[in-house]
């Protein structure tokens, strides 16, 4: 799996050193399944995502405030960039607190149950980015 994610990490432009043209296209094959992304997204368990972000989810009492709402991130940013943002969110911002969900090498302070692997599959990124795209202002 690592080898598939190593050859995940495509970026069609490194010239700008803010990385603002960065893009990552999806694995051969792997289709986003929304529905199944929306839960991921949902279960603080698998994803974590709403232990930071708040987002269209009326059933969950609490959500967290350190980083944008989900709300909208299909209008402000292109599928290949939300993918980018949930595989290495390194490339974007050195300093960023979000977790490299497609990343398994260079990590620092793992738990020792996610050592070594990442933290969701292709196919779960790639449903991520399914139902984040459909997610429109």
């Amino acid at each position: 799996m690592a080898r598939l994610i190593a050859l995940w990490i495509v970026l069609v432009s490194l010239t700008d050193p803010t990385f603002a043209d960065a893009r990552l296209a999806a694995p051969a094959g792997l289709t986003g399944d929304a529905v199944r992304g929306r839960a991921l997204v949902g279960d603080r368990r698998k994803s974590f995502c709403l232990l930071c972000h708040t987002g269209p989810f009326p059933e969950e009492r609490f959500m967290g405030n350190l980083a944008p709402p989900l709300d909208g991130a299909g209008s402000r940013w292109s599928v290949d960039e939300l993918r980018l943002r949930l595989v290495d969110s390194t490339r974007l911002n050195l300093d960023t607190i979000m977790p490299a969900y497609g990343r398994a090498d260079g990590l620092e302070r793992v738990a020792r149950q996610f050592q070594g692997q990442p933290l969701l599959s292709p196919q779960d990124i790639e449903d991520i980015v399914a139902f984040l795209a459909n997610l429109k202002e």
